[in-house]
């Protein structure tokens, strides 16, 4: 569940500011999120952050957003994986609206080219150094058949593996993903060195060709982005300093503050 709560937090950041819009559920006048294609039969954790919302608002009604849970849950999800620890501001404000075209634009894809995902990241006033160690996340976690194996069976048109792709698990994925659609929702984790502990290993991973999605590998593919995985495979202290930094700028994008937005009452519902 960590790595679902971290990513929800980043999918609901990454589109339109970290206003909560990722936890509305659809409604006569909204067209929420939750069934955009990056989100639809993977994003989890919705119950957990229900749960806490339900014992703050006991506590202290109409006080604490849904978006500050998010971001305070995500902290500790990685923190009790084994992760930093960062300072998370708080402060933010729900938003009124969510927009499933906005989700399928702006989150990246496992897919996309590495210019395109860090475009996507500088649009969030983030830079390739983010792209580097916010990827770094997916130390813990799982990822569905469908969003990598194009580089198992037709990396290239012609029926031919990605040559990046180290054979040991080439042969370990075909096995868990065969080429047939019935397994596409079949789960493999991301960093299958340590599965629920978040620490360097990820990026050890990708020096080894051992990457799971094609756009964690492609990190190994410019010179610069394949330096600091380097670093990172080697110096665990600083990667887990920096991610909290990056953390905390992406915490920042689109924020809501003062009068804008509201608190909700449900994190499914606006008010």
């Amino acid at each position: 569940m960590a790595a679902s709560i971290l990513r929800l937090h980043f999918h609901d950041c990454f589109v339109n500011g970290c206003e909560g819009s990722v936890l509305l559920d659809d409604s006569s006048t909204i067209k929420g999120e939750k069934n955009a294609v990056p989100n639809k039969n993977s994003a989890r954790g919705f119950e957990v952050i229900d749960a806490i919302k339900a014992n703050v608002e006991k506590a202290c009604p109409s006080t604490v957003s849904c978006a500050d849970i998010l971001a305070l849950a995500a902290r500790e999800a990685v923190y009790l994986a084994g992760g930093p620890y960062w300072p998370v501001l708080l402060g933010r404000r729900d938003g009124l609206t969510a927009s499933e075209g906005a989700a399928n634009t702006q989150l990246p894809s496992p897919f996309e080219s590495l210019a395109n995902i860090t475009a996507k990241f500088t649009d969030k006033g983030l830079d390739m150094k983010d792209v580097v160690v916010l990827s770094g996340g997916h130390t813990i976690g799982f990822a569905q058949c469908f969003t990598f194996k194009p580089r198992l069976f037709n990396f290239d048109g012609a029926g031919n593996p990605d040559p990046t792709l180290d054979a040991t698990l080439l042969t370990s994925l075909r096995g868990l993903c065969p080429n047939e659609a019935s397994s596409d929702s079949n789960l493999a984790p991301l960093d299958a060195a340590s599965v629920s502990k978040f620490d360097n290993s990820y990026y050890k991973n990708l020096v080894n060709n051992s990457g799971l999605l094609g756009s964690d590998q492609v990190l190994m593919s410019d010179n610069t982005t394949a330096a600091m995985v380097s670093y990172y495979s080697k110096f665990p202290f600083l990667f887990s300093k920096d991610f909290g930094v990056s953390m905390v700028k992406m915490g920042n994008i689109g924020v809501l503050t003062g009068q804008d937005g509201q608190i909700r009452k449900n994190c499914r519902v606006v008010n």
